[in-house]
């Protein structure tokens, strides 16, 4: 009970600061042919350790691991329903000022469509320093950790919804 109610209180802390701090610059010219959308389309998918930026964060996926069946260590910990897909991905606040990361607003894709949300429960246990999520970076800092995401174990994982707030219009990492 302790620890859902915890839980709880920090999805909710995380989810209104990140409320009022999710703006994001759309300001981009386009020309008469659509030149520059075309542009802005293809500079909105990234692999494996390319930066890619959404709002005031830039991502970079460092690592992607699935097949994880338990988070943690032997007496605190949480088990998979399904499989645990671990991505270590480095965060940069490239704005003017603080940013909250919000782990509950990535989103990971199957290949056929499927969405799956991240677990912030599990995120907790994955990360040792587990407050370098729940803390605002300051322009200029970066964090890195792991985003968390609890898939069916058949399910193969084949791109990632990099968001800097739950309203921002994200930008795509394949993982293929």
């Amino acid at each position: 009970m302790r620890k859902t109610t915890a839980l709880a209180l920090i999805a909710t802390a995380v989810v209104a600061l990140g409320c009022g701090s999710g703006a994001t610059d759309n300001s981009s010219s386009s020309d008469s042919d659509g030149a520059a959308k075309g542009e802005e389309k293809a500079a909105k998918t990234a692999k494996i350790g390319q930066p890619a930026r959404d709002g005031k964060f830039e991502f970079t996926v460092k690592s992607s691991k699935c097949g994880v069946t338990k988070v943690g260590d032997s007496v605190l910990g949480e088990q998979a329903q399904g499989q645990f897909c671990l991505v270590t991905l480095n965060v940069k606040n490239i704005g003017k000022e603080a940013q909250m990361f919000d782990g509950s607003s990535q989103k990971a894709y199957a290949a056929d469509g499927t969405e799956y949300s991240a677990d912030t429960g599990a995120a907790i246990y994955a990360n040792k320093n587990a407050e370098t999520f729940l803390n605002d970076i300051n322009p200029g800092n970066q964090v890195t950790g792991v985003v968390v995401f609890d898939i069916p174990m058949k399910v193969k994982l084949a791109k990632l919804e990099l968001h800097d707030s739950p309203f921002s219009g994200g930008v795509t990492v394949a993982l293929s």
